[in-house]
Protein backbone atom coordinates (compact mmCIF):
# COMPACT_ATOMS: atom_id res chain seq x y z
CA UNK A 1 0.00 0.00 0.00
CA UNK A 2 1.62 3.44 -0.88
CA UNK A 3 1.95 6.01 1.29
CA UNK A 4 -1.03 8.50 0.41
CA UNK A 5 -3.33 5.66 0.27
CA UNK A 6 -2.73 4.91 3.97
CA UNK A 7 -3.39 8.05 4.78
CA UNK A 8 -6.33 8.34 3.45
CA UNK A 9 -7.77 5.16 4.98
CA UNK A 10 -6.19 6.45 8.59
CA UNK A 11 -8.01 9.45 8.24
CA UNK A 12 -11.21 7.42 7.53
CA UNK A 13 -10.46 5.36 10.54
CA UNK A 14 -10.09 8.40 12.71
CA UNK A 15 -13.38 10.28 11.58
CA UNK A 16 -14.63 6.78 14.03
CA UNK A 17 -17.74 4.32 13.51
CA UNK A 18 -19.19 4.16 10.68
CA UNK A 19 -15.89 5.86 9.40
CA UNK A 20 -17.28 7.53 6.92
CA UNK A 21 -16.35 11.01 5.64
CA UNK A 22 -17.80 13.81 3.13
CA UNK A 23 -15.38 14.28 0.00
CA UNK A 24 -14.69 18.10 0.76
CA UNK A 25 -13.87 17.08 5.09
CA UNK A 26 -11.56 14.26 3.76
CA UNK A 27 -9.60 16.71 1.23
CA UNK A 28 -9.68 19.37 4.05
CA UNK A 29 -8.21 16.89 6.78
CA UNK A 30 -5.46 14.94 3.91
CA UNK A 31 -3.90 18.83 2.68
CA UNK A 32 -5.38 18.16 -0.62
CA UNK A 33 -8.31 20.15 -3.32
CA UNK A 34 -11.03 18.10 -3.56
CA UNK A 35 -9.64 17.44 -7.18
CA UNK A 36 -6.49 15.83 -5.81
CA UNK A 37 -8.32 13.80 -3.97
CA UNK A 38 -10.89 12.55 -6.30
CA UNK A 39 -7.70 11.49 -8.85
CA UNK A 40 -6.26 9.53 -5.38
CA UNK A 41 -9.19 7.90 -4.52
CA UNK A 42 -10.13 6.05 -7.40
CA UNK A 43 -7.96 3.73 -7.83
CA UNK A 44 -8.33 2.92 -3.72
CA UNK A 45 -12.14 2.72 -4.75
CA UNK A 46 -11.78 -0.02 -7.64
CA UNK A 47 -9.80 -2.30 -5.34
CA UNK A 48 -12.76 -2.15 -3.15
CA UNK A 49 -11.07 -0.34 0.02
CA UNK A 50 -13.66 2.39 -0.14
CA UNK A 51 -17.36 3.16 -0.56
CA UNK A 52 -18.42 5.84 -2.74
CA UNK A 53 -21.98 6.47 -1.92
CA UNK A 54 -24.59 9.20 -2.61
CA UNK A 55 -26.62 10.96 0.13
CA UNK A 56 -30.30 10.12 -0.61
CA UNK A 57 -31.95 12.62 -1.66
CA UNK A 58 -29.06 14.70 -3.19
CA UNK A 59 -26.51 13.16 -5.90
CA UNK A 60 -24.39 15.86 -5.48
CA UNK A 61 -23.48 15.25 -2.21
CA UNK A 62 -21.67 11.92 -1.39
CA UNK A 63 -19.66 9.71 1.52
CA UNK A 64 -16.78 8.11 1.83
CA UNK A 65 -16.69 5.33 3.80
CA UNK A 66 -14.12 2.56 4.27
CA UNK A 67 -15.48 -0.99 3.55
CA UNK A 68 -14.47 -4.55 4.95
CA UNK A 69 -11.54 -5.23 2.99
CA UNK A 70 -10.04 -1.48 3.98
CA UNK A 71 -10.76 -2.18 7.79
CA UNK A 72 -8.41 -5.22 6.47
CA UNK A 73 -6.01 -3.37 4.50
CA UNK A 74 -5.12 -0.89 7.25
CA UNK A 75 -5.46 -3.00 9.91
CA UNK A 76 -2.24 -5.35 7.97
CA UNK A 77 -0.54 -2.05 6.86
CA UNK A 78 -0.40 -0.67 10.58
CA UNK A 79 1.00 -4.11 11.70
CA UNK A 80 3.53 -4.31 9.56
CA UNK A 81 4.84 -0.86 10.38
CA UNK A 82 4.74 -1.91 13.96
CA UNK A 83 6.63 -4.85 13.22
CA UNK A 84 9.54 -2.81 11.44
CA UNK A 85 9.59 -0.42 14.13
CA UNK A 86 9.70 -3.05 16.82
CA UNK A 87 12.74 -4.30 14.74
CA UNK A 88 14.31 -0.64 14.74
CA UNK A 89 14.37 -0.61 18.15
CA UNK A 90 15.00 -4.20 18.78
CA UNK A 91 18.71 -2.60 18.83
CA UNK A 92 18.37 -0.75 21.44
CA UNK A 93 18.50 -1.17 25.61
CA UNK A 94 15.28 0.28 27.31
CA UNK A 95 17.65 3.51 28.63
CA UNK A 96 18.27 4.36 25.04
CA UNK A 97 14.51 3.72 23.98
CA UNK A 98 13.24 5.94 27.03
CA UNK A 99 16.11 8.86 25.67
CA UNK A 100 15.46 7.92 22.16
CA UNK A 101 11.40 8.76 23.04
CA UNK A 102 12.54 11.78 25.21
CA UNK A 103 14.35 14.06 22.93
CA UNK A 104 11.58 15.54 20.53
CA UNK A 105 9.92 16.20 23.86
CA UNK A 106 12.48 17.58 24.90
CA UNK A 107 13.39 19.91 21.06
CA UNK A 108 10.11 21.14 21.29
CA UNK A 109 10.36 22.59 24.75
CA UNK A 110 14.18 24.11 23.82
CA UNK A 111 12.33 26.03 21.28
CA UNK A 112 9.58 26.76 23.05
CA UNK A 113 11.88 28.83 25.39
CA UNK A 114 10.58 26.31 28.34
CA UNK A 115 12.61 26.22 31.97
CA UNK A 116 14.23 23.24 32.55
CA UNK A 117 14.46 22.13 28.59
CA UNK A 118 18.42 21.67 28.11
CA UNK A 119 19.64 18.30 27.36
CA UNK A 120 21.45 15.85 29.13
CA UNK A 121 25.08 17.27 29.07
CA UNK A 122 24.12 20.38 27.86
CA UNK A 123 26.15 23.78 30.03
CA UNK A 124 24.25 24.92 33.13
CA UNK A 125 23.27 28.41 32.20
CA UNK A 126 26.04 30.57 33.32
CA UNK A 127 25.43 32.91 36.47
CA UNK A 128 26.54 36.39 36.59
CA UNK A 129 29.52 37.94 38.42
CA UNK A 130 28.70 40.84 40.12
CA UNK A 131 25.41 39.16 41.74
CA UNK A 132 26.03 35.30 42.60
CA UNK A 133 23.39 34.28 40.27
Amino acid sequence: MKYWQYKALLTLRRSGPPHESSPSVLAERLGLTRGALSARLGPVEEVGLITCTHESGDRRRMRLGLTEAGHAAFGAHAAAEDAGEGALLSALTETERRTRADLPRTQVLAVEGEPGASSPGSPAPRRSRSTGR
